[in-house]
Formats: C-alpha cells, structure tokens, sequence
C-alpha cells in the first residue's frame, strides 16, 4: 500500500465504511493522519452521497433511544448508545445533515452528536431576550460558502389581537461554537416547537404571514447569505387537503399532499426541481390507496432507491379500534406503482424516522463535550 499514489489510496479508502476507516485508524500514524485529514473527510461524505451508500434510518422512540436501521439491509438494526447517559433521555432530533444530528431536549438544551464517530458537544447556552416564549422553530445545516454548520433558533411570544409581539432570531456556528444575532423575522409561528428541513443549501419552514391568516407559507433562510425568502407552493395543492408533509428528498423540496377522493384517499408527492421557481414543481407520484380508508394514515416519501425506481415511504396508521399509531416503511415503485412492505425485526411499533449518512464530519474540539 505504501507505493501506491495517495490519490489511488484514497479512493479506495472513501469506499469503505465509517466504521472499517475508524478501525484502520489504528494501522499507523500515517493512515490516521490520511483518514483525519479534512479533504479526505470531504472526499468520504462526497461519494457516501454520490453514490448513495452508507445511509441509515435513524428511529427515536418516544424520545428514550435511537435505533439506527442500515438502508441496504433493512433487517439490520443496531442499538445507539444514548450520547449523553440516561440523565437525558427526553432528546428529539432537529435535524440532521452530513453526518451530524442536532439534538434538542425538553428545557431547550441543544447538543451535536455524529453516531459514527461516536463524537457529541453542548452548544453554549444562549439566552432568549424576553421571557415567555410562545413558540420556538429550529433548523440545522450545512454552508458550502464558509463550510460550516449553521443551527438557526427562532423564538417568538405573541398575545392575542396583537396585544404584544417579541421576536429573535439567531445562528450557532460550530466553526466559531458561538451564538449572533440575525435580523427579525418578516413572518409569524403558531405552533409550539417546530423542526425545519435542509434543501439546496437553505432551511425551511411552513410559516404565517400575519397572526390573523390561516394559509401556510414556505420559507426558506439561505445558510450562505443569512436571508429569508418566501418560495410558492403548486397552485391547488392544499385546497381539499386532509394533511400535508413538507420535507426534502433527493436534495430538492418535497410536497405530500394526503386528501380524500371519492371512495380513495389520495397521496400526491410533489418535486420543486430548480429551486425557488415555482413552474418547477411537477407530481412525483398520485397514489390512491382505498385500504386506507378504516384508519387515519400518514404517509411522507423518505427516500429514493439507488437506482431511482423506487421511493421509500414512512407509513403511520391511526387504528380508530385501538387508537394508537403503526408504524411501517414501504417501497413504491415508480414504474408500475407497486407496493411493497418492508419488514425491519426489532423495532418498535411507533417511531420518528430520520435519514442519515454515515461520515467522519468533526465536532468543534474546543467546544464542551
């Protein structure tokens, strides 16, 4: 191996596995320098995400533990240790990207944790200037601009009939692993918590543009720029919606559209293929399914196939009989709309479900573990 080119070297170490170079670590000082050196951590995620390998789905189940799910063989399941000991258990995922999780507890505390390298750090505490907070969005991603992890907190606290109003907006980067402050918001949050989506290099949320409206709006905050722009949904797309789901998949925004039809409940999965044009949105999928009808379904597209055939769903059934909530995963195929069941022993009946990359993306050092 020593003869070889280090370019070929490295080709064929971005290959393997996560785990196989984390072992291969231990070969020599050389190999260890080779495998922590940026470029080559780059060179890894880059083709893991080319070619579509190294993925996993990632379950939390009721916010206790995290199973990790190999997306090449679905009946392998792996038990996450807890990163922070069992004192924290009440841990919901915010986002993930590039390897990373960003993890959000019950009294607002938020941690980053690579499940691969086993690596995990607290973001500094950072105070919200008025108390009471009404609602709280977040949002993680990556910015190819300053190469850096960017974590977006957005607080409001707003009384009725527009009595009071009080915003803030800020930005963690895990290269500098500090907290500033961004311009206010132009838009209004009705909900509690929420979790935005990582696409074309910006994170986006369903907003309001006035305390008062009913229609939801896109929005989306540029990662590289640090600005809020408002991007338009297919005409007609939730008018005689029974619920909607809005979420990347493929690297574009992803539109699913669940609504009754006759004696069908209808799922139509719409794509945003050039980013902020909305002439590009097109349907994916019209999915008609009548053996929904007994039960409240949600059904949100996950993933493509490696070959792009094939789309992977999460499936959540609410038997009224019994009611609580199934969960499942099935394959569609494109092509000739057949579905298929995915069958994953040892894993729990309902869960949350996040796709995931297998990397050697670094942590802050000087940030507290």
């Amino acid at each position: 191996m020593a003869r070889l080119p280090h370019e070929m070297i490295s080709d064929i170490l971005c290959r393997l596995s996560v785990k196989d170079l984390l072992r291969f670590r231990s070969v020599s000082k050389p190999w260890c320098s080779s495998i922590d050196n940026p470029y080559f951590i780059k060179l890894h995620l880059s083709h893991s995400l080319k070619t579509n390998t190294n993925h996993s789905l990632i379950l939390s189940h009721w916010e206790d533990y995290f199973l990790s799910v190999d997306y090449d063989l679905f009946e392998t399941t792996q038990r996450l240790n807890h990163p922070f000991g069992e004192q924290r258990k009440n841990l919901q995922i915010l986002g993930s990207c590039n390897g990373l999780l960003a993890l959000v507890d019950d009294k607002d505390r938020i941690f980053l944790w690579n499940p691969s390298t086993r690596k995990s750090q607290v973001l500094p505490f950072n105070e919200i200037g008025f108390s009471s907070p009404s609602s709280t969005y977040y949002g993680f991603g990556y910015d190819p601009i300053s190469d850096d992890y960017k974590l977006v907190r957005m607080v409001q606290s707003h009384g009725n009939n527009d009595e009071y109003f009080h915003s803030e907006a800020k930005v963690y980067s895990l290269r500098s692993n500090c907290w500033r402050r961004i311009k206010d918001v132009c838009f209004y949050h009705k909900f509690s918590r929420e979790f935005g989506f990582f696409a074309n290099n910006a994170l986006h949320w369903m907003v309001f543009k006035t305390p008062q409206s009913s229609n939801k709006e896109l929005v989306g905050f540029d990662l590289g720029s640090e600005e809020f722009r408002f991007l338009e949904l297919p005409d007609g797309c939730l008018d005689k919606v029974l619920r909607f789901h809005i979420k990347a998949m493929g690297g574009d925004i992803c539109l699913t559209s669940t609504y009754r039809e006759t004696n069908n409940i209808v799922v139509d999965v719409w794509i945003m293929k050039e980013y902020g044009v909305k002439q590009s949105w097109f349907k994916l999928i019209s999915w008609k399914e009548p053996y929904f009808m007994p039960c409240s379904i949600v059904a949100i597209p996950l993933a493509f196939s490696k070959d792009g055939d094939e789309v992977l769903f999460f499936i959540g059934y609410k038997w009224f009989n019994w009611g609580r909530w199934i969960d499942s995963f099935v394959w569609y195929d494109l092509g000739s709309q057949v579905v298929e069941d995915v069958v994953i022993r040892g894993i729990p009946s309902s869960f949350d479900v996040n796709l995931y990359v297998d990397s050697l993306v670094p942590l802050n050092s000087n940030a507290q573990q």
